[in-house]
């Protein structure tokens, strides 16, 4: 079993964005890490320059040129912090003179705990970040690829996330957003030429997933590769699908298991991994 798995995420990598719809350039968001820096390594691949933007430059960088010198790629490196009102007019700015086909907006944050023990000032700007940010990129960047009549937007969510998730609350209902917002840009974007897709990751291996300290053996599956989310991702996005659920698991799941059960099971999970988090840092 363990053989054909890893069969399958090979056979999903193949797939290669068309230059003439979705390139000569890109830009992704939170391109630093995780999610994000997976989805510049494999649109580089296909050959499409890349704009990487996310607040650490030295991270932003070392990408650039690892994936310049792999794919013979150009790439242009924007630090700045989406959570601050007004960062669009700098990233238009930034990009004035560049032919963009694709938009990956995937920066976001995650700040687990009980709602009403977590700073309100943190919440607003995490919600700015994960909602806003999300807002701007698609509003700028949607005028600029229905002009052209062609090219994509992926808007990075969470499954799960309209059934509302306790412990994340605000996190969740954030990407409840986004999943609203690209479904009806999919339906709007559609017949000006223009590719739109939610990517609804499930609990995916990335630096983000790391606050949560969940322990691989008490939950019900193993988390997915970057490589994997995205690679499904890309893939969705070619056959224009509104929404993608990575991974078959997750989509059995996302179909069947109902609201409420998913709740409990996923605040049980972020449970354990804040009590053991807390019993860390008193130890």
């Amino acid at each position: 079993m363990k053989q054909q798995l890893q069969s399958t995420e090979r056979n999903t990598m193949k797939a290669s964005l068309d230059k003439g719809r979705f390139g000569p350039w890109a830009l992704v968001t939170g391109a630093s890490s995780g999610i994000g820096k997976e989805f510049t390594r494999q649109i580089a691949a296909s050959g499409i320059n890349v704009v990487l933007v996310a607040r650490r430059d030295a991270l932003l960088a070392e990408l650039g040129r690892a994936v310049s010198q792999e794919f013979g790629v150009q790439y242009r490196v924007l630090a700045m912090d989406l959570s601050q009102e007004g960062f669009i007019a700098g990233l238009a700015d930034a990009t004035h003179d560049l032919d963009i086909g694709l938009v990956v907006s995937n920066a976001g944050t995650a700040n687990p705990g009980e709602f009403l023990k977590l700073d309100r000032q943190l919440l607003q700007a995490t919600l700015r970040l994960n909602t806003t940010s999300h807002l701007d990129i698609a509003h700028y960047f949607g005028r600029k690829l229905t002009e052209r009549r062609r090219g994509g937007l992926i808007l990075v969510g969470a499954m799960g996330a309209e059934n509302g998730i306790p412990r994340i609350t605000n996190d969740a209902a954030a990407k409840a957003y986004v999943h609203s917002l690209g479904e009806a840009l999919h339906y709007e974007f559609k017949p000006l030429g223009v590719y739109v897709s939610v990517l609804a990751a499930g609990f995916t291996n990335t630096p983000v997933l790391e606050k949560f300290r969940f322990d691989p053996k008490t939950m019900p599956m193993k988390p997915m590769s970057v490589e994997q989310c995205v690679s499904e991702g890309l893939s969705g996005l070619i056959k224009n699908r509104s929404r993608v659920v990575p991974g078959r698991l997750n989509r059995i799941m996302n179909a069947l298991v109902p609201a409420s059960l998913a709740r409990k099971m996923e605040a049980d999970m972020i449970d354990k991994g804040l009590a053991s988090k807390s019993a860390g840092a008193r130890a």
